[in-house]
């Protein structure tokens, strides 16, 4: 049987991907379902660079918006929910569209693994949660090496998530992971800059506009509401202001830490992209977004 082609764009961060997404959406009749672990969250809307309903333009977006910061959801979590709409996307007679740059979602939605489904287990997160940074990091290299290589050593969430999977099972995360192959044939593309202080500019230029969009008073607004929020502290653009907050840095530090966080997490991104080498790279300096897209429709059409 023939699989059903699907679009991902993907990318570092300010690299322009909803853009791309929408005017591809536009040529193809589609619809676009967001891979990004953040936007997800009500609320988180300046923070997470979510569309606003005026730069969707008309073009239905998934995903986005599906739950509270209070709520545990997983990996997993995502791919149902991405399965779901993709089939209603195809159902619709409409081209399935996946943009973001969370590299694991797309991992594991589109790509050769699965994860193995653990339930929370609180007690147990309590327990490590204790833990410094580099205690509970120190632990992942004892008890899954492989996967611990590709965590940084400061995001708890995740380091916790891979502990909670090693502990409950007994084995290492990465080989409880099983290999599958994808249900769909996926034109993968992907946006970056051949010159990085180019893409490092966008980014610095992003996060003053974020400020100038009230990213100060949204993130003031959620710590009043939710307190010392996990989703909250372990997210760029929230984590930073936090200290800001109460006193303990100024605007200038916390915000030149905001755009250095956020330079070296597109950095990270880029690594994880780069592996994949079905992606098609186009050049964000040289090529417009009407060329990318009208790229896109011939290739789809093959």
């Amino acid at each position: 049987m023939k699989k059903q082609k699907i679009i991902a764009i993907t990318g570092p961060s300010s690299s322009g991907k909803t853009g791309l997404a929408i005017e591809t959406a536009k040529k193809l009749n589609g619809e676009i379902i967001s891979v990004d672990s953040r936007q997800i969250y009500k609320e988180l809307d300046i923070g997470s660079a979510k569309p606003t309903i005026e730069e969707r333009q008309g073009i239905p977006h998934h995903l986005i918006d599906i739950t509270d910061v209070t709520k545990e959801y997983t990996v997993a979590d995502f791919c149902d929910e991405a399965n779901i709409k993709i089939k209603e996307i195809i159902n619709r007679g409409k081209v399935p569209i996946l943009a973001g740059g969370t590299g694991l979602y797309f991992r594991v939605l589109l790509q050769d693994f699965d994860l193995p489904r653990v339930a929370p287990n609180n007690e147990l997160r309590e327990e490590l949660d204790k833990l410094s940074n580099e205690e509970l990091y120190n632990k992942l290299l004892t008890l899954d090496n492989e996967l611990a290589q590709k965590i940084h050593f400061n995001n708890r969430v995740k380091i916790i998530r891979a502990l909670e999977v090693c502990i409950t099972l007994s084995i290492p995360m990465s080989q409880a992971q099983k290999k599958k192959d994808s249900e769909y044939t996926t034109l993968w593309f992907g946006l970056n800059s051949s010159d990085r202080k180019f893409l490092y500019e966008r980014i610095n230029k992003r996060t003053d506009l974020m400020f100038e969009q009230g990213l100060i008073d949204e993130a003031k607004s959620l710590f009043q509401k939710y307190g010392n929020n996990k989703i909250l502290l372990s997210t760029i653009g929230y984590q930073e202001i936090y200290p800001y907050l109460k006193g303990e840095t100024d605007f200038y530090s916390m915000s030149e830490l905001l755009k250095q966080n956020t330079r070296r997490y597109a950095k990270r991104q880029i690594s994880w992209f780069k592996a994949n080498k079905d992606i098609y790279w186009f050049n964000i300096e040289t090529d417009s977004i009407e060329m990318m897209s009208n790229h896109i429709q011939s290739l789809y059409g093959i």
